[in-house]
């Protein structure tokens, strides 16, 4: 069996939080082929978006405590600056969670495109100008000449997230980071930019990781998924397994918190008691045991690891024969 595109291994991230020092996510541990999609999905504060920019790079080097990201083979925590810059954009690219801010606001489109295209790819300036015109037509957005000109502010929420998609795949990536790709789009716009990635991404043959609070989303799109708390992975495997056979507490209360079906059928959502708990003073052993229905003393006494129920799919959960679902 051939290395996976991307491997992290144990990486563990801390920074200064209000009240101390938070951990997230800690000692993750992730897997994803070439070609395939990984959904990345949990609460707000889990560590997801965390996890995606140490693998890019853009998480300060002391504030990354443990673990590897091996890409193709090489450990960009170990990288120099030199071959990061090298392997962003054209390598691995990234979409950020809100689209406005990825854009610089003092910049036409066509002038943001048309850079990258010159320092990446090292094209004159009237090859990037084509190649922009070709990117935009490629994420559908109409008129791309005249888009070229226009400025972030002139364009609406989804056209400006098609713009960054565009830039993210300028370079044809093996492999694009999504985080939370739909933030702040109406719900006919989120379906068009999803159904825009998984086009893409079948076109080019390029792997995904697609971060999520929206297990839906995830199984529509996803050939596996990890589930993260307090930024621990507390479930992974291939997501018809874990969506269906889910072997970890949060991961069933997360399933029965969403709509599954798309609207389909109208069934009583189930709310997820309790509150998130405080990273920066989480409880012994398993941070979701005051919130879990089926924890008693055991849960709270030592951190539970990460191990297989079936193959290819891992829990952290000390019980998971007591899953009803």
């Amino acid at each position: 069996m051939s290395e996976p595109l991307l491997q992290v291994e144990g990486l563990t991230v801390a920074f200064a939080g209000d009240g101390g020092e938070v951990v997230a996510p800690k000692r993750a541990s992730l897997h994803v082929a070439a070609g395939a999609t990984l959904g990345l999905v949990g609460e707000s504060g889990s560590g997801k978006s965390v996890t995606l920019r140490a693998v890019m790079g853009l998480e300060d080097v002391g504030r990354v405590r443990h673990g590897r990201v091996l890409f193709e083979g090489r450990d960009l925590i170990q990288a120099s600056q030199t071959e990061l810059e090298q392997t962003r954009g054209t390598r691995i690219a990234m979409i950020f969670q809100d689209p406005a801010s990825a854009l610089d606001p003092v910049l036409s489109i066509g002038a943001q495109l048309t850079e990258v295209l010159r320092c990446k790819r090292g094209l004159d300036r009237a090859q990037a100008r084509l190649q922009a015109i070709e990117l935009l037509e490629r994420v559908g957005i109409p008129g791309p000449e005249v888009r070229l000109r226009a400025y972030p502010h002139q364009l609406s929420g989804g056209l400006q997230q098609r713009a960054v998609i565009a830039l993210a795949i300028a370079c044809d990536p093996v492999l694009l980071l999504a985080d939370e790709p739909t933030t702040a789009l109406d719900v006919t716009i989120q379906d068009q930019i999803l159904a825009l990635l998984e086009r893409l991404r079948q076109q080019s043959g390029m792997a995904m990781v697609l971060v999520s609070h929206d297990l839906a989303v995830v199984a529509q799109m996803c050939d596996t998924v990890a589930v993260m708390y307090a930024g621990r992975i507390m479930e992974c495997g291939p997501t018809d397994v874990v969506t269906t056979q889910p072997r970890h507490p949060y991961t069933e209360a997360l399933l029965k918190s969403a709509d599954m079906t798309g609207g389909l059928e109208r069934s009583r959502l189930e709310s997820i008691p309790g509150q998130p708990p405080d990273l920066t003073a989480l409880p012994p052993g398993c941070p979701f045991a005051p919130r879990c229905r089926y924890a008693d003393e055991r849960c709270s006494a030592a951190a539970i690891a990460l191990d297989a129920v079936l193959p290819a799919h891992g829990t952290a959960c000390a019980f998971p024969e007591r899953m009803s679902r």
